[in-house]
């Protein structure tokens, strides 16, 4: 099993570059996005640079720097633009409390003692009782909340008018201050005794509920993160490993850091497997759910791989290990995931663009309601309180929060299903998606073939041609040749693989070498028809098996005389288009038939992609006997082209722009399925490439580095899967968005307009940004479809 790294699909050679990942703190809304992402791009060696509000995080693109010098310049540039730049990390659920009280929370506590006794008396209007308290306790109540918790609004409208630029601790700053200036102006200008109404409870009151509202919205953001945090939780810290010889074995625990490839380690019943590697004594079951999705434990005998952070069922196990640290699939899923949510979606780019003058312009609104209700004719005192609303109620949080939590939400719900999508623009596309070509082979078929028949020529020992295709596929991966090996093994047949010399593999066709000194091609009956062989005796049962569904082979010979080297090079590089020339002396010694398996959920997952309304295709390499006969149990119309057979490697990535090309004039967007070395051109062609991955690895390895996403387990209902979450994901940073805007347009003109005071117009700013990442939380529910 392998996790593809965040290489982009199809990259063209660039100058080296490294990425550092920074955490700041005191970000709050787009418009400090905007103004971290300026101050990092003004740093020399910055290629690129993004911060995401929903993580408190900035990745940074250098090009050639050196990484601790350019960390430090980062670091104090970040600090300079007035924010708090720390070491990313993924935040701990405990929280620091003091006497049961949630640190955090105190401020927002102290802030409601002493905003409490000033609202009391608007309480008291709703029966009758006209209260009011002195103005000097007005005072003193209000003030250690406008300047002692309201003291970071301040730092931060500093630090961002030193940057000339705006953010939304501007806004409330100059809205309540404004308020507690006009209180302290009206009681220091009123007569003694006499009774004035001031408005030291607005500004107090808008102070606590902004301080609630970004506690309730941290709250919230924690469990958008709760993904990467369960994966860090899969890491084991201790490891028992074994050192010793067969007589003698000490056991030594250590920390899982100092495991190396090749140690032994002992993991018991219950614990999690602490390294990828295989299974070395002992068998039992792994829980790999959290890792793959797969609910079921997995069986796990001597040899078979195991993947560190999965739970040891019942027995006790010795495992052999293979990769460790950031070469291991746990670091590398959570390093997928942590790619995905890093990057910026470009509409996201758009509201950061919009962000940098929406705080200027809320300025400019602010003033001119001012004006405008002192024009006509109201006081300043009444004037200035409609325009305090417009300040305080305008929320750029939501804006700045709206697509990245939608997102870090959703990777992680399908990270948690098996399903790793590797950036945001795949996540983006794959919605979109009209098309989905399978490859058939390990897709939507198990991809473990067997031999089914073997038909040999007449004074042909069976044996001896077994044993000789056996010897010719001894080094090759390909699931026929596979199949050759596991049929020789179960005669009792040793593949002279010291005796193969010479072999190589013809792209799409078969292989070809020197098994004891004669030349042996094994490969696909469209090759030997290429070579201009006839199958004689053999040609009808070779039909017959063909049309039967049956994957067919031939197994050629020839005698390789002395300095014909040339005739082998020949054979293995000419192209298509000479195919057609006959190169004589071949003796046709076999016909191998395979069979292969459709796998269990294959008829479900492609009903549930036609319920999403999508046209599909079955792409394979196979003859059209045995392509035609999977086609149509599978439900693939044969006469309207679904089923599209005999398709070479390096053709299928062609085949998959015709489909892009769609019909009549309008394009399609095609998802492309496959998880061979061979599909990696198609995958990489497509819109969106879905790689399988295998807990065999192989070629499948390859395939996942060309794909925007992954599906951890070889089910084919993951595809449904994952089209799904992509949409609902999309369909989630669309809905923020939509109410984000139409919050600011529809409450902006009813502040200034007078239908909101300033106390609303605070309730409702703080609840517009939980109300963004509460509906971002419901993707949380998601559950892929079930086949039926």
């Amino acid at each position: 099993m392998d996790i593809p790294t965040a290489a982009a699909n199809n990259a063209p050679t660039a100058a080296p570059t490294q990425q550092i990942d920074l955490g700041i703190g005191g970000m709050t809304c787009a418009s400090c996005v905007a103004r971290v992402e300026k101050a990092l791009l003004k740093q020399p060696g910055v290629s690129a640079a993004s911060v995401n509000l929903a993580t408190e995080s900035a990745r940074i693109t250098l090009l050639d720097a050196d990484v601790a010098e350019a960390s430090a310049r980062l670091k104090r540039a970040v600090r300079e633009a007035g924010y708090d730049p720390r070491t990313p990390q993924i935040r701990a659920e405990e929280i620091a409390r003091w006497h049961g009280i949630a640190i955090d929370f105190l401020p927002v506590l102290a802030g409601l003692l002493l905003s409490a006794p000033l609202v009391l008396p608007m309480a008291g209007d709703l029966f009758g009782q006209h209260w009011m308290l002195p103005a000097w306790i007005q005072f003193l109540l209000a003030a250690p909340v406008q300047f002692w918790l309201g003291a970071p609004f301040y730092r931060a409208s500093w630090h961002a008018l030193k940057a000339r630029s705006a953010n939304m601790e501007l806004l409330v700053a100059i809205g309540t201050s404004a308020a507690f200036a006009l209180s302290t102006w009206l009681w220091w200008r009123a007569e003694p005794g006499q009774m004035v109404h001031l408005y030291y409870e607005t500004a107090a009151v808008v102070i606590t509920l902004v301080l609630l509202g970004k506690w309730l919205e941290a709250r919230a953001r924690r469990q958008t993160s709760s993904a990467i945090r369960a994966l860090h939780a899969l890491r084991p810290e201790r490891a028992h490993l074994l050192r010793g010889g067969v007589r003698r074995t000490e056991v030594i625990d250590v920390a899982v850091d100092e495991l190396l490839p090749g140690d032994r380690v002992r993991v018991l019943p219950g614990e999690r497997f602490p390294a990828d590697g295989r299974l070395h004594a002992g068998q039992t079951q792994a829980d790999e759910s959290l890792l793959t999705g797969e609910a079921m434990p997995v069986p796990k005998l001597p040899g078979d791989f195991v993947t560190g952070g999965a739970i040891n069922g019942e027995g006790a196990v010795e495992v052999l290990v293979g990769a460790v640290g950031a070469t291991s699939v746990l670091a590398r899923i959570i390093a997928l995931v942590e790619d995905a949510q890093a990057t910026k979606a470009p509409v996201q780019r758009m509201v950061d663009q919009m962000a940098a003058v929406f705080v200027p312009a809320v300025l400019l609104i602010a003033l001119a309601t001012l004006l405008g209700w002192i024009a006509q004719g109201a006081t300043l005192e009444a004037a200035l309180l409609p325009a305090v609303a417009v300040l305080v109620i305008a929320c750029p949080c939501a804006l700045g929060l709206a697509t990245p939590t939608a997102i870090m939400v959703g990777t992680g719900v399908a990270a948690r299903h098996g399903i790793l999508i590797k950036d945001v623009q795949a996540l983006e596309v794959a919605h979109r998606v009209d098309t989905v070509a399978l490859d058939k082979t390990g897709t939507l078929t198990l991809g473990r073939p067997r031999m089914s028949a073997l038909e040999v020529a007449a004074g042909v020992d069976p044996a001896q041609a077994l044993r000789a295709a056996a010897a010719l596929q001894a080094h090759s991966a390909h699931p026929l040749a596979r199949a050759v090996l596991d049929a020789a093994a179960e005669r009792g047949l040793t593949p002279a693989g010291a005796d193969a010399t010479d072999v190589q593999a013809v792209s799409g066709r078969g292989s070809l070498g020197r098994v004891d000194g004669v030349l042996l091609a094994l490969g696909s009956r469209r090759w030997i028809d290429e070579l201009g062989v006839a199958l004689g005796p053999l040609a009808a049962r070779a039909q017959e098996l063909q049309d039967g569904g049956a994957t067919v082979s031939v197994l050629l010979s020839q005698t390789l005389a002395s300095g014909a080297q040339g005739q082998l090079d020949a054979l293995a590089q000419r192209p298509p288009s000479a195919a057609a020339q006959p190169l004589g002396g071949w003796t046709v010694l076999a016909v191998l038939a395979f069979a292969d398996q459709i796998k269990p959920g294959a008829a479900a997952a492609l009903q549930a992609l036609r319920a999403q309304g999508l046209r599909l295709f079955m792409v394979s390499g196979d003859n059209w006997g045995a392509a035609l006969a999977i086609g149509r149990a599978l439900g693939f119309k044969a006469e309207d082209g679904e089923v599209l057979a005999e398709v070479l490697p390096g053709d299928k990535a062609a085949l998959v722009q015709r489909l892009r090309a769609g019909a009549g004039g309008k394009k399609s967007v095609v998802a492309m399925v496959g998880d061979g070395v061979n599909d990696a051109p198609a995958l990489a062609a497509a819109d969106v490439g879905v790689a399988m991955s295998h807990a065999h690895g192989g070629g499948s390895d390859v395939a996942m580095h060309s794909a925007g996403i992954t599906l951890m387990r070889g089910d084919p209902l993951l595809v449904a899967a994952a089209l799904d979450v992509s949409r609902r994901t999309v369909a989630k940073i669309r809905q923020n968005l939509f109410w984000a805007f139409a919050y600011n347009v529809a409450a902006i003109p009813l502040a200034a307009l007078g239908y909101l005071s300033p106390i609303i117009a605070g309730a409702a700013m703080a609840l517009s940004s939980v109300s963004v990442v509460a509906n971002a939380l419901l993707l949380k529910r998601w559950q892929p479809p079930r086949g039926r």
